[in-house]
């Protein structure tokens, strides 16, 4: 298990957004490293957790508990036969590409060791939205990319240090409920009926997704596994 490719974006003015002043940090190219990685701070005010990586909407994206973005390189080859196109590691506007790591199986709370000083945990899936559809360029792609189920993983830092492509990935921590970035992902978009198991992850989910499955259990009821 390795880091392939680690990503950064710049900010660069699109016609495809939805962000007021109509800039996005998506766009992310491979670069050499090495780049320090540590907690940007509260969502809302903190941006990437990688020095130099662009995050243009702060109301959505980046913060303490969306500091890295993962996606496995094995997602990415399959989505490339599915589009009969290349995709280059960083297109889905991930930090980290993986090699060897099941990155939307991993569960919420699994820590990774990157390399030989950061520690990330694992907090929930990437919700797809209109800006990515727009990067990708691909007509329905919100739809498709949630009804293939593999999100990828947004990451907090647990331990700073820096990265360089190239660095091995060690599981280090892995819980013992069965809350993975995918099932979360699917109790947050197509299957709600899930929400209530997604409870068993605690305090290692993202804040909003934990508030997100707390109301549901509150107004539909709903047995925790």
């Amino acid at each position: 298990m390795k880091l392939l490719s680690l990503n950064l974006g710049r900010p660069k003015a699109v016609d495809y957004t939805d962000q007021a002043d109509g800039v996005t940090g998506i766009d992310k190219r491979p670069v050499d490293g090495p780049v320090r990685v540590s907690a940007p701070g509260p969502k809302g005010v903190g941006a990437s957790g990688l020095a130099g990586d662009a995050v243009c909407e702060l109301r959505h994206h980046g913060g303490d508990h969306q500091a890295v973005y993962a996606v496995a390189r094995e997602d990415l080859d399959d989505w490339e036969r599915e589009l009969g196109r290349p995709l280059a590691s960083g297109m889905f506007g991930e930090n980290l590409t993986t090699e060897g790591v099941d990155v939307s199986g991993a569960r919420i709370g699994e820590r990774w060791r990157v390399g030989s000083e950061v520690v990330l945990e694992v907090t929930s899936g990437r919700i797809p939205c209109l800006t990515f559809q727009g990067h990708l360029g691909e007509k329905g792609w919100v739809r498709r990319f949630t009804a293939k189920g593999a999100p990828g993983a947004y990451l907090r830092v647990i331990e700073p240090g820096e990265l360089r492509a190239g660095d091995p990935i060690e599981i280090v921590h892995r819980p013992d409920h069965e809350v993975t970035v995918a099932l979360q992902f699917r109790a947050s978009t197509t299957e709600r009926g899930l929400l209530p198991q997604v409870l068993e992850a605690g305090d290692a989910l993202h804040p909003e997704a934990l508030k997100h499955a707390r109301e549901y259990v509150e107004k539909y009821g709903g047995d925790v596994k």
